[in-house]
């Protein structure tokens, strides 16, 4: 008889964009002529930018021929690619890296819930709290999360609270833990970290043999130049810290799928016997047995942004997303929200009204303005009292959302 794991049952029944959509659904289905506008989930709306179609077109047609025809690629990626990233993306910021620490992967996604696979199931795992949902959710798949209390936090896991009244910066764990998830620009806040407070993670991970998995999905949407761009801007970092990137929002690669994720050299865990084991070859041989690669035809539209053209084109997209995110700042606070974010970020943070229930505020704003926003509840217990809307509609959509928001509220 097989038996299931039941870590699984741990979980909450569904995703939280999938209980958002259920929900958008159920409103559609007694409302057929509502014409519901989006700002919840983070997907990309605008084209891929014409050096990636270019660069899509010339590989699908080398594909057709017998001497441009590619099979079953490198898992850790093409070297035209993994060159590409190094020369574009860390030796600008003086960050000296190997090809062989580049690992291309088919979004941050996928790898930030099976980098986890590397380190022990009764490690402790730290979080700052509201969080992107699939970090928690893959621990608890293993079981290294323990059970979901009803105060939405799960056993064995230590939250750092990030909400407006310490600013969104979380203060350094009180109690031993293993290994720590960081993501800045943050997701969902929209909050940034600046590089002297980066450093004293860095410098705590190093003084307790702490593991930092640090998420820079958004580092492309920096506006402000002292705050950095990568976890390896700071000294030390290769020895304590996997750093990972997508082209998701970057390029718009959310249809496309592709990213990249970094393991140092001087990375080391330890087993039972104090033996220390470098993760760069055991993230090596992980995805040489559990992944085929990311298809040639993504990694050569990634590669093309990294032309000159493509930089340009991509950084107009970005302004274009940025330009949205600029106006839901202001008219938001205009109409008298508190709101964060939004600046070095395609996301905003807002607090609900008169402590509202963010599940309630959103089922408010849904029949009331006809516009979707995500509950903050959903990333995690300090975001109660929050919702998050997403810069990645059009200006028309976003424009439109902001306006009926405004009549909604009289």
């Amino acid at each position: 008889m097989a038996l299931v794991n039941e870590h699984f049952l741990k979980l909450p029944t569904n995703y939280l964009f999938a209980d958002i959509a259920k929900k958008v659904n159920a409103f559609k289905a007694t409302h057929k002529s509502a014409d519901v506008i989006s700002l919840g989930i983070g997907d990309v709306t605008q084209p891929l930018c014409p050096a990636v179609i270019e660069a899509l077109h010339k590989a699908a047609d080398e594909m057709g021929t017998k001497s441009g025809f590619r099979g079953y690629g490198p898992e850790q990626g093409y070297d035209f690619l993994r060159e590409a990233i190094l020369k574009n993306d860390f030796l600008p910021r003086g960050i000296h890296l190997d090809i062989d620490e580049v690992f291309i992967n088919d979004g941050a996604k996928s790898d930030t819930g099976n980098i986890q696979e590397l380190i022990r199931w009764d490690n402790s795992v730290a979080v700052t709290d509201p969080i992107y949902p699939v970090y928690l959710d893959s621990n608890a798949m293993i079981g290294r999360a323990g059970v979901k209390g009803t105060d939405g936090c799960w056993s064995n896991v230590y939250y750092m609270p990030c909400t407006a009244e310490n600013t969104f910066v979380p203060e350094l764990p009180t109690r031993r833990v293993d290994v720590i998830y960081l993501c800045y620009p943050n997701n969902p806040t929209g909050t940034v970290i600046s590089k002297e407070e980066l450093r004293k993670w860095v410098n705590y991970a190093l003084k307790n043999d702490v593991l930092i998995f640090f998420d820079a999905a958004y580092e492309a949407y920096i506006q402000d130049p002292d705050i950095p761009h990568s976890i390896y801007e700071i000294r030390g970092a290769r020895k304590c810290a996997i750093e990972f990137h997508s082209y998701s929002k970057t390029a718009g690669f959310t249809g496309v799928r592709c990213g990249y994720t970094i393991v140092p050299k001087d990375l080391t865990a330890a087993t039972l016997d104090g033996e220390r084991i470098r993760l760069n070859p055991l993230w090596n041989r992980r995805q040489s047995t559990k992944f085929n690669g990311t298809s040639y035809l993504s990694q050569r539209a990634a590669e093309a942004i990294y032309t000159s053209e493509g930089k340009q084109q991509v950084h107009d997209t970005i302004s274009y997303y940025m330009q949205n995110a600029h106006l839901l700042l202001e008219s938001l606070r205009r109409m008298g929200f508190d709101v964060y974010g939004g600046r070095n970020a395609p996301y905003i943070w807002m607090r609900t009204p008169n402590a509202t229930p963010s599940w309630q505020f959103f089922e408010e704003m849904l029949y009331g303005a006809r516009v979707v926003c995500t509950p903050g509840v959903g990333f995690g217990p300090s975001g109660e009292g929050y919702v998050r809307f997403t810069a990645f509609g059009s200006h028309e959509d976003t424009e439109q959302a902001l306006h009926r928001i405004e009549l909604w509220l009289g």
